[in-house]
């Protein structure tokens, strides 16, 4: 049995498909089990390949094992000390993981603090001699979900104040797109339901526009499936649009694309604000601190509006059909 760990978002769940996939294909009929947290289930189904969910919640007391040692541990959370410490609490076999001499564990790359997150994870197979394409991205289409199809996804949360752009530069984004005939509607967790419905109260847009709160994570994968566009901060809805080739619009400040964006070889995905490697404010994500970063800030809609257009040009030239 092969136990990988990775207890964080549906971003963090997204950039580690590909590792995901290679250790599936590489080592084939063995139970693959995700310690991740419960309510990223209906993600790790449209995953493949992943054959149970340890609901896991962070590092705090880790994934509550009852059986024998896996075979096989592998850390795809982080390069430790804690995960590490944590997976070889579980007496596994052999563990597979980045080299971190504070957790005893000298076997495995060394960790690269601008490489990106797809390929870091990649690269941490490849070290143990497991292929893994950095672009196998794909996700699963859910069954029908009774969302609606064709339109514009705006998400203007985010859980880092940072990352957000301007609720009001939202609210003009979707004055414009919806001047343009896109149907806008606006996606969010619960907490960020007031959000949305200001952005689209002073977008003129109707109360049904706004699903914040309203979608589980299967009906938002579909929304994102089957939309014309989504604009995001760098969060969990932008990596489901990479994940379905969806046309987006991803506004990147304080952690840079180069680390975090969708594969620049994809022209129906564009990216504005931090891109480039080394760029990681971690500071602006720290408790306490408010606002927009200001390479957020510095984006205006006319901006956003010109990626749109980018975005939608090549899903034409792609031969797909755009709304």
């Amino acid at each position: 049995m092969i136990l990988v760990l990775r207890a964080l978002g549906v971003g963090d769940l997204a950039t580690a498909v590909p590792a995901l996939r290679g250790l599936r294909a590489g080592l084939p009929g063995r139970e693959l089990v995700l310690a991740a947290p419960a309510w990223l289930a209906p993600l790790a189904d449209l995953v493949g390949g992943i054959d149970r969910v340890l609901p896991t919640a962070g590092l705090v007391d880790g994934p509550a094992w009852t059986g024998p040692p896996p075979e096989l541990a592998v850390n795809l959370h982080g390069r430790g000390p804690r995960s590490h410490r944590l997976l070889a609490a579980l007496r596994p076999g052999r563990v597979l993981a980045f080299a971190n001499a504070e957790a005893g564990h000298a076997d495995g790359p060394r960790w690269d603090d601008d490489e990106h997150e797809v390929h870091r994870w990649c690269r941490l197979l490849h070290a143990y001699g497991l292929p893994a394409d950095p672009g196998d991205l794909a996700l699963r289409r859910p069954p029908g979900t009774g969302v609606p199809a064709g339109v514009t996804v705006l998400h203007p949360g985010s859980k880092i104040a940072a990352k957000r752009w301007p609720a009001a530069r939202f609210a003009g984004l979707a004055r414009a797109l919806t001047a343009r005939g896109h149907r806008v509607v606006l996606t969010g967790s619960a907490d960020e339901r007031g959000l949305a419905g200001r952005v689209a109260g002073d977008a003129g847009l109707p109360p049904d526009a706004v699903l914040a709160g309203r979608t589980g994570l299967t009906e938002l994968a579909g929304l994102v499936a089957d939309a014309r566009l989504v604009v995001s901060g760098d969060t969990g809805v932008a990596h489901l649009a990479t994940g379905y080739g969806t046309a987006s619009v991803v506004l990147f400040g304080p952690v840079s694309a180069a680390r975090w964006g969708p594969p620049p070889d994809r022209p129906r995905h564009r990216v504005l604000g931090t891109t480039h490697p080394g760029r990681n404010d971690h500071d602006w994500g720290a408790p306490g601190r408010v606002g927009t970063h200001p390479t957020l800030a510095a984006i205006g809609v006319e901006q956003v509006l010109a990626a749109v257009d980018d975005a939608e040009q090549a899903v034409r030239e792609s031969g797909a059909i755009a709304a």
